[in-house]
């Protein structure tokens, strides 16, 4: 994460406000399930499968298949177009995010459009690829406790960068911050409040494909 340089930490800090966002209407859109946080999907899934809840574990499962088909639809977008991709990510992510709102005011709407969603989630997490691997979690916070925790224990022992927990708790507060948002949204809101992710996904493209255009890389 200290790799990131301050215009990719304010990017990924303003994605995770959004994710907290969007993961909050989606928590309560889908009665308890998550579209960014697959672990708790994954769990929960698991469980329904043991009380016979079948229904609610398939639920769970394709979100978790839909998170990953977006990762890989992302991963792709940055093998092609490895110059400057994450507009064009940014972008999908907000061309799903529609999709899902658009189907949640038609007649046939129903919490499976939350499987878009949780795809969007998963393309975002592409926004920051190194070497193979996402440099920054965007969507979902225990990696970024993690990191957390290890900073604040090398400040205590001197060890390392002793500022190196503020920029995970940063995005860990953004995350929070953003499910706070979102809670709000829904109850001012209701079925439209995933406009205002579609209006931010949409806005931070602008910005990135602007702000990075002169450069050769692209990448922040």
């Amino acid at each position: 994460m200290r790799s990131v340089s301050r215009r990719g930490l304010a990017l990924s800090t303003a994605l995770a406000a959004v994710a907290g966002y969007v993961d909050a209407i989606g928590f309560l859109g889908t009665g308890g399930l998550f579209v960014s946080f697959m672990s708790g999907n994954s769990t929960q899934a698991a469980v329904g499968l043991v009380e016979g809840e079948f229904g609610f574990a398939l639920f769970g499962l394709s979100l978790v298949g839909a998170f990953v088909l977006g990762v890989i639809a992302g991963a792709l977008l940055n093998a092609l177009h490895a110059s400057h991709p994450q507009s064009l990510i940014l972008w999908m992510a907000a061309g799903a995010m529609l999709a899902s709102t658009v189907w949640g005011l038609t007649p046939w709407a129903s919490s499976w459009r939350f499987v878009v969603v949780a795809a969007a989630m998963g393309i975002l997490n592409t926004l920051f690829l190194a070497e193979g691997r996402a440099r920054i979690a965007v969507t979902y916070a225990t990696g970024t406790l993690v990191t957390l925790g290890i900073g604040i224990a090398d400040a205590m022992t001197g060890r390392g960068a002793g500022s190196a927990w503020r920029r995970p708790l940063l995005l860990w507060g953004a995350l929070a911050g953003g499910g706070g948002v979102g809670a709000l949204g829904v109850v001012m809101l209701g079925d439209i409040a995933s406009l205002a992710a579609v209006v931010a996904l949409a806005g931070l493209a602008v910005v990135v494909w602007w702000r990075y255009r002169p450069t050769v890389a692209g990448r922040p």
